[in-house]
Parts: C-alpha cells; sequence; structure tokens
C-alpha cells in the first residue's frame, strides 16, 4: 500500500498514516490477511522515523483492525469485530453519459449457466481440447517466444495472419492475402474498426431486421443511422434497402437469429445494388463451419469483383466464446487505416495466443476439432429438427435450416399468447432459450419464434429440456 502525509497538514503524521489505513481496511480495498508495509520500509519511503509508523500501527492494533506475528510482520485481521469492506461514502459526480447508452443494457443471460442451455450461438466448451491449447500456449510464454516483451503488430501475428488466409482460403474459398487480414478481440471489435474508418456520425448503415443486437447498438452508439432491413426466405431483401446507406451488413450463410441462407440470386443482387450505390458490404460469416446438408453456396467475398466486400470471421463459435479472437479480410485499400484503427483501439491482441492459434491452425488441430464438433452438432441439430416437427407441430413451424448452431421455428398464427409464460415457465424450470423478437429492432412489430441452440446443450438434455418447453405451451 502506497502512504501519503501532509507534513503541513493540520493532523499529526501518525494520525495520516493512522486513519489511510483504517480507511482502505473498512471499504474493502485491504482485505481480511494482506499485509501492511513493514515500520522500516514505511519509514524509509516516506522519510519519517519508525516510531511514528509503529504509533499508527499501534492505534489500529487496540481497534482490532490489525495484528501482528512474530517475524511475519503486521497484517490485516481475518477474524474480529471490525465491519471490513463498507464502502466510504462519495459525493455525486456532475458527469453523464450520452442519452444513447440509457437504451444500451449488457445482456446477463449469457454469464448463466442453464440445466437445459438452449441459447444459441455457443459452443460447447466441455469438448474443447485443453490439453492440446494448454502445450501452444505454454510454448509460446517461454522466454525464447516472447522475445524480451517485444510489443505486437496492430494487425496481428504473422505467422496467425498465414494460417487465417490458408484456413478460410480452402474453407470458404475467401481470396486473401495475409496482408489483407486484421486480427481482432472477436468480430465486435472487426466491426467497430471498419465503422471508424469508413463512415462518418450520421451515415446510415443498413441491417438484417431481426438481426443481431450488438451490431445495432455499436452502430447506434457510433453516431450512425441504423436502417433495419427485412429479411425473407432468401435472405436480406435488398430491394428495401435505403438509396442512401454507405454500409450493408448481413450473415448470408446462416442468418442470424432466422437461420435461412442467402440465395444466390439475392447475392448477386446485393453485390450489384452496393456498387450502384457506391457502398460497402460486411459478410459476418459467424458459423459457416458447421454445414449438414445441401450444397456450398459461395461466400459474398468471393463472387465480389469490385472491392466492396468485408469478410468477417471468428473462433468463438468453433473454438471458445472466452478467447475473443476475430479476424477481418479487408480491400488493401483499407490495409494501412485498419491498422492505424487497431493501434489506437487498443494497439494489439494479446501475442502468445495468437501464435497458439496459429500453431493450432498449422498443426491440422483446428480442422480436426471442426470435424468432430460437425459430427456432434450434426447429430444433436437433427434431434432438435425432428423433434419439432414431432411434438410442436400445434405450436411452432420450423425454418428450413441445416447449418450453424441453432435451429429457428416461426409461432403459429394464435400461438403468440402462449409462448410468454411457457418461457417463463421453462425458466424456472432450468432452460435457456432465445426468441425471435430478442433481435428485432425495436419499434418494429415483428413475428416472433423460438431460436433452439444446440451448440452447448448435452445431447442427453434435450429431450428433457424440450419436454419442458413443450409442456408450458400445453398449459
Amino acid at each position: 500500500m502506497e502512504l501519503h502525509i501532509d507534513r503541513d497538514g493540520p493532523d499529526g503524521l501518525s494520525e495520516q498514516i493512522y486513519q489511510q489505513i483504517r480507511t482502505a481496511i473498512l471499504d474493502g480495498r485491504l482485505r481480511p490477511g494482506d499485509p501492511l508495509p513493514s515500520t522500516r520500509e514505511a519509514a524509509r519511503q516516506l522519510g519519517i522515523s519508525r516510531t511514528t509508523i509503529a504509533s499508527a500501527y499501534d492505534l489500529l492494533s487496540a481497534e482490532g483492525l490489525v495484528g501482528g506475528r512474530v517475524g511475519a510482520g503486521t497484517f490485516v485481521r481475518t477474524s474480529g469485530p471490525h465491519p471490513c469492506g463498507v464502502p466510504e461514502t462519495r459525493h455525486g459526480s456532475p458527469l453523464r453519459p450520452r442519452t444513447i447508452w440509457d437504451t444500451v443494457a449488457i445482456p446477463t443471460h449469457l454469464s448463466e449457466e442453464p440445466e437445459f442451455d438452449f441459447r444459441a450461438g455457443l459452443p460447447d466448451a466441455r469438448l474443447f481440447p485443453y490439453q492440446t491449447w494448454r502445450r501452444l500456449i505454454t510454448r509460446e510464454l517461454r522466454t525464447s517466444a516472447v522475445r524480451a516483451g517485444i510489443v505486437g503488430e496492430p494487425a496481428g501475428h504473422q505467422g496467425l495472419r498465414e494460417a487465417i488466409a490458408r484456413h478460410v482460403g480452402v474453407s470458404r474459398a475467401v481470396r486473401a492475402d495475409p496482408a489483407d487480414i486484421v486480427v481482432t478481440n472477436g468480430s465486435q471489435q472487426a466491426l467497430d474498426l471498419i465503422v471508424r474508418v469508413l463512415l462518418r456520425p450520421g451515415d446510415r448503415v443498413a441491417i438484417e431486421n431481426p438481426g443481431y443486437p450488438l451490431h445495432r447498438n455499436l452502430l447506434a452508439t457510433s453516431g450512425m443511422n441504423v436502417a433495419p432491413v427485412p429479411v425473407d426466405a432468401e435472405g436480406l431483401v435488398v430491394e428495401a434497402l435505403p438509396d442512401d446507406c454507405r454500409l450493408v451488413i448481413v450473415t448470408p450463410s446462416h442468418q442470424l437469429p432466422l437461420g435461412v441462407r442467402m440465395s444466390l440470386p439475392r447475392r448477386l443482387a446485393l453485390l450489384a445494388w452496393a456498387a450502384a450505390h457506391d457502398a460497402a458490404i460486411v459478410e459476418d460469416d459467424y458459423d459457416s463451419e458447421f454445414r449438414f446438408a445441401g450444397p456450398p453456396l459461395e461466400t459474398l467475398h468471393a463472387l465480389d469483383r469490385s472491392g466492396r466486400v468485408i469478410y468477417l470471421g471468428t473462433f468463438s463459435k468453433v473454438m471458445l466464446i472466452t478467447l475473443r479472437l476475430g479476424f477481418c479480410v479487408v480491400p488493401a485499400e483499407l490495409r494501412q487505416a485498419m491498422r492505424a484503427a487497431k493501434h489506437l483501439a487498443d494497439w494489439f491482441t494479446p501475442v502468445p495466443v495468437q501464435a497458439a492459434l496459429a500453431g493450432f491452425i498449422d498443426e491440422g488441430l483446428l480442422a480436426q476439432h471442426i470435424r468432430r464438433m460437425h459430427k456432434i452438432y450434426g447429430e444433436r441439430h437433427r434431434r432438435i429438427a425432428a423433434a419439432i416437427h414431432r411434438d410442436f407441430t400445434p405450436w411452432l413451424e420450423p425454418i428450413p435450416s441445416a447449418a450453424g448452431l441453432h435451429q429457428t421455428a416461426w409461432l403459429r398464427s394464435g400461438a403468440a399468447d402462449e409462448l410468454f409464460p411457457a418461457i417463463l415457465e421453462a425458466r424456472k424450470h432450468g432452460v435457456g432459450i432465445f426468441t425471435v423478437r430478442m433481435f428485432a429492432a425495436p419499434g418494429t412489430d415483428f413475428r416472433n419464434g423460438l431460436l433452439f441452440g444446440y451448440g452447448s446443450i448435452r445431447a442427453e438434455s434435450i429431450d428433457g429440456g424440450l419436454r419442458i418447453i413443450r409442456n408450458g405451451l400445453v398449459r
């Protein structure tokens, strides 16, 4: 603990030290068992006598706040009547956030661990190869790998950018030079950097409706004019795009939350619209690694011939959501600006983690893990899809989908009043699940439905969780 004294103050030096330590103990900054500075060290730092320090410690000891151990020093008491952890009363601050922040809530549902976890977008953390990852991380934390703490490149570890370029080139036919790739702390940061580089406050940005709420909130708090655009069975409705949009954000491979794939004619129409209106496209390819039926469709990035598509990828769905690793593939004209924006945002993404991921990809371990999880998720997807057709027909109409980590179903006409109480009842019994309206833009009247995520739920828990949801609908 750092102590301060005012030699010209009204209180004596011993009293000042006593009050500082006492306050730190009572408001919890010093915890039970924490050591106090030795009288010798404190006296040296403050340039006063040890006797002055010892007098302050004696007062604290008399109050039962600290105790000494012979040969060890003085410590905050671990037991006794003193009230620890009571914060000191502070005066209010005149500082206030912009009003837009009153509309943004931090979701708490993702920090919960429901027994029956149907929440969309979560991979199965229980099946991640931790021992292998630990080996790779350990290798990158050796002195020879850290290289005396040399700072990282803002755009990302060179080996990882090369590995990502090969990975998306093979798995998604994305043509990318390593120099086109910027490694980020998740795809959300990638979008934040793109907005900083391309747009001005007040620019109009089109998003899917329903769509990812975090994208919508990021844009609104950045001062953008957000335009929700409807989605149908073929994806984003291109004809509904406002003419003055500077940027369009889409999830064409597995629309979030509906799960539909953007058809090839619709993809080509979107590219043509962007060229005609001098707009950019952000393609969020968040969980395309898991496709269980149907032929693959080319990414917008692969179809693009005019350099208008920025491709977003993430490792949160195929590995661990807690790793917070993502990337974007940008045109050569944006490389330097994106690199500078990343540098200003947080300088660089942690280097040992990047290097470990490069090894994970280069050793074929990522592809191996994806193959394993593809089989597991495919079985869960089939099980849930069959149950919806078999047991939920009176209430739900499944939306055709054979990819990603969730299956969505519309609520049938007449069943809307039954959904809310059913979900509340299911949550009481340990079921975690999202509704379609959770993804709709505020103020839009939208048909409701349910998202059945199968990334995080155990296979043996699926039937029990679905039974609870169905029982709620029956009532």
